[in-house]
């Protein structure tokens, strides 16, 4: 049996992160096409939505890996209850707080999915906001716990995960306004033209 003190859960807690925290990204990002019915002919919205679906339940397989082996390294004091209730870690309490806040919503987000055809599509869709702040509050858990995270590649792969969400975001809201000024436009013109037309 290995020790509970290994190097290779601590090891396996910080791989786990990272790559949950790379996956959670695209499936944000994803998600941001998905809501704005993005798609072309090369990649359907419905391709769009089915990765963003199969990379959410691979993100949060890697969560659950994540949890599972940071609860059972006794070389910090993090216990289960820790994962689900904030402020009850004795290690680093606030970062770790922070995580089980972030765990709480993304299970609030996958628990709505998995009811989707039982719950109103508004309900569902309400419930689905909280996923931009789950992964807002797990990349401030990420920069404040990670022992990698503040400088080199640690630190760039945060800023990273966080610019390439917000570059979304702006190019959706660019998209949508430009969309919206140019059917104003239309629609203006074709007012207009209607009564010097009759």
């Amino acid at each position: 049996m290995i020790a509970l003190t290994t190097p290779y859960l601590w090891y396996s807690t910080r791989a786990t992160g990272i790559v949950a925290m790379l996956l959670f990204t695209l499936v944000v990002s994803l998600g941001t096409l998905v809501a704005n019915r993005v798609g072309g002919t090369f990649i359907g919205r419905f391709e769009v939505n089915e990765v963003h679906r199969s990379l959410s339940m691979v993100a949060v397989v890697f969560l659950a890996i994540h949890i599972v082996t940071t609860v059972l390294d006794s070389f910090v004091s993090t216990g289960l209850i820790s994962a689900f209730i904030p402020m009850t870690s004795a290690y680093r309490r606030v970062p770790v707080a922070l995580g089980a806040v972030a765990f709480d919503l993304i299970l609030a987000v996958w628990v709505s999915s998995l009811l989707k055809l039982r719950i109103k599509n508004a309900s569902w869709r309400f419930i689905h906001w909280f996923s931009w702040l789950a992964y807002a509050i797990s990349l401030v858990h990420v920069y404040m716990t990670g022992t990698d995270t503040r400088k080199g590649i640690g630190f760039l792969l945060v800023v990273g995960c966080a610019g390439v969400v917000a570059l979304g975001i702006i190019i959706i809201a660019l998209v949508v306004i430009v969309a919206a000024a140019h059917g104003a436009v239309t629609h203006g013109t074709v007012r207009h033209a209607v009564p010097g037309g009759g």
